[in-house]
């Protein structure tokens, strides 16, 4: 953040202050004030079931400096209209002020955006001093708190963006278009909201149509809907994937015994080898992404390559642990659509042990897809599992695609005792399912076994 006294910013998001105008702030926002720094600004919003207003003394106790909300409260505060429109224009301020020295790239795609953006932050990240989206804080909220962290010392900002409706990305583009703009792919994610992947990668697309002047374009080649992204592109284009004329292009794939990809870069220029430390043969061609990013940014092939090999995946991504029961478990329980558990299927496939096991729940969002896509994935997981274990009413129709390979069971509880009963050493596992159905609760239950 950028220090700025509430007098400037009540001028910045049209408010009035209620407290000493000379305040400054002078470290990032937070939407919750156990998170606030010292000197930082606590953005209050008033909800269902809580009121942000409420704990500005409990920020304040953590040293923040004021709120902006819509009301006065126990620290000074910026009193506004809008809190969310307030937060944005005062983003978009921040990013302006900075805007001579700093890069920006936005990140989006129907799957893979969170890793892909920790990758890419990785690559830039060893190159300058770099701010990049916290986990999956990728909408009209989250992406002006990740804007706000960044300060005069910040040359590159890397903006995770998510939609769930065609103009998500074009308001999160206006608030500082990219110099960058990275799409990975047209997905499911996200159908009951825009029905047809047609409306998807419209919402996709506006990342390419709202970059800076003379932005670059990262687009990628393996996926058609992306790859048509040319069209609407007014600068450069880079793209990156494994067909034969892709500017980025992954080739020599190989798995190592924990499913972790090595690979080639290829670039008209030059090629370089890289390693990554994450597992599924999938992360080859995000990390492609990353590596045409940084190019894009100046960042040379060979240093990206090197960056990537000591990355790592934001919070239950991909995040694979051998226990000491000589279980592995691959925790990539935040969220789930069709097309991340294939790939995270086919990562489990690739792990070398005993059995393996995927522990599989809802995939939220897919609309009137949602039957026919459960039992497709649950076909698709008896060819790449010895069991499948379906849980929660919503998985129901997992099970039935995956016939006798499949036991459903009705909770994260029942799941947990199901493989406490039945875990083997040597057994691999996978916990995959969307964020509502919490199955890190599975995950957790499989690592505490570890600990006994």
């Amino acid at each position: 953040m950028i220090p700025l006294d509430l007098r400037a910013i009540a001028a910045v998001t049209g408010g009035t202050v209620a407290g000493d105008p000379a305040v400054t702030v002078t470290a990032p926002a937070v939407l919750d004030g156990r998170e606030a720094e010292p000197g930082g600004l606590l953005v209050a919003f008033a909800g269902e079931h809580a009121d942000g207003h409420d704990f500005a003394a409990q920020a304040g106790a953590a040293g923040a400096a004021a709120v902006l909300g819509t009301r006065p409260t126990a620290l000074p505060t910026v009193v506004v209209a809008d809190a969310q429109a307030a937060l944005q224009a005062l983003a978009a301020h921040v990013a302006a002020v900075l805007r001579g020295g700093l890069t920006i790239t936005g990140v989006t795609g129907s799957q893979g955006k969170t890793g892909t953006k920790d990758l890419i932050a990785a690559v830039l990240g060893a190159a300058a001093p770099t701010v990049a989206t916290t986990g999956s804080l990728n909408n009209e909220l989250g992406t002006p708190i990740t804007m706000l962290r960044a300060d005069p010392a910040t040359r590159f900002l890397v903006l995770e963006m998510g939609a769930r409706r065609v103009g998500d990305i074009a308001a999160l583009a206006a608030l500082a278009p990219p110099d960058i703009g990275v799409v990975l792919n047209v997905g499911q994610a996200h159908l009951s909201y825009m029905r047809t992947r047609e409306a998807i990668a419209t919402a996709k697309g506006e990342l390419v149509q709202g970059l800076a002047p003379g932005g670059t374009a990262v687009l990628n080649a393996d996926d058609p809907r992306t790859r048509a992204m040319r069209a609407l592109a007014a600068g450069p284009v880079l793209t990156f994937g494994t067909a034969a004329d892709a500017d980025v292009r992954v080739a020599d794939l190989t798995l190592d015994r924990l499913g972790r990809p090595a690979f080639t870069l290829r670039t008209a220029d030059g090629s370089a080898r890289v390693a990554l430390p994450v597992t599924g043969a999938h992360q080859a061609g995000n990390a492609a992404a990353a590596a045409a990013a940084g190019l894009a940014a100046g960042v040379p092939l060979d240093a990206a390559a090197k960056a990537l090999e000591t990355a790592s995946l934001s919070k239950w991504r991909m995040e694979l642990r051998e226990l000491a029961n000589c279980v592995v478990l691959l925790n990539d329980a935040y969220n789930a659509n069709p097309d991340s558990t294939r790939a995270a299927l086919d990562a489990l496939a690739a792990i070398e042990g005993g059995r393996r096991i995927a522990v599989l729940g809802e995939m939220a969002e897919l609309g009137d897809a949602a039957d026919t896509e459960h039992r497709a994935i649950g076909a698709y997981a008896a060819t790449r599992a010895d069991a499948v274990i379906a849980v929660g009413p919503d998985a129901r129709l997992i099970a039935t695609g995956a016939g006798d390979r499949a036991t459903a069971l009705p909770t994260n509880a029942a799941a947990a005792d199901w493989l406490r009963s039945r875990l083997a050493p040597g057994d691999v596992v996978l916990v995959k399912a969307s964020r509502a159905a919490r199955l890190d609760e599975v995950a957790e239950a499989i690592e505490a076994l570890d600990r006994l």
